[in-house]
């Protein structure tokens, strides 16, 4: 994967707990510990889609399809149909 460069600004404040926390958290230097914030601030967005496209089918017309289909899961691995999802 290339990488490319990105100049940003920072308070000093701000500087000094990103260096704080690259370095406490074992982050071989900001910019890595910036990346990994990045990318787990891109994993929590993907989640959110998925989840909100979760949402609007089960709340669709069809939604009872996909009641019909879990039910029959539920009997056919022989879990009691009044198990409840974790959350």
């Amino acid at each position: 994967m290339s990488t490319v460069t990105m100049n940003i600004s920072l308070t000093d404040e701000l500087k000094a707990f990103v260096d704080a926390r690259s370095q406490a958290r074992g982050y071989s230097s900001t910019s890595e510990y910036l990346s990994d914030l990045v990318r787990r601030d891109e994993e929590r967005a993907s989640e959110e889609r998925f989840k909100a496209l979760l949402e609007d089918g089960m709340q669709s017309e069809s939604a009872g399809d996909w009641e019909d289909l879990r039910q029959d899961f539920l009997a056919e691995s022989g879990v009691p149909l009044t198990a409840k999802r974790s959350a």
